[in-house]
């Protein structure tokens, strides 16, 4: 049991830590990519 919560502990909650925070990062990068795809859209009209 002991083990068990040793594993959880130091290995489960940075391992579940660093999939939440992947994943926060990756719609933030999405959400990034759409806005300079909307830019470059802009910027080409501006031009014309």
């Amino acid at each position: 049991m002991e083990q068990l919560v040793y594993l959880l502990s130091n290995v489960g909650f940075p391992i579940v830590i660093c999939l939440y925070l992947l994943m926060r990062i990756e719609e933030k990068l999405e959400t990034l990519t759409n806005a300079i795809s909307s830019l470059g859209s802009a910027i080409v009209s501006m031009k014309e």
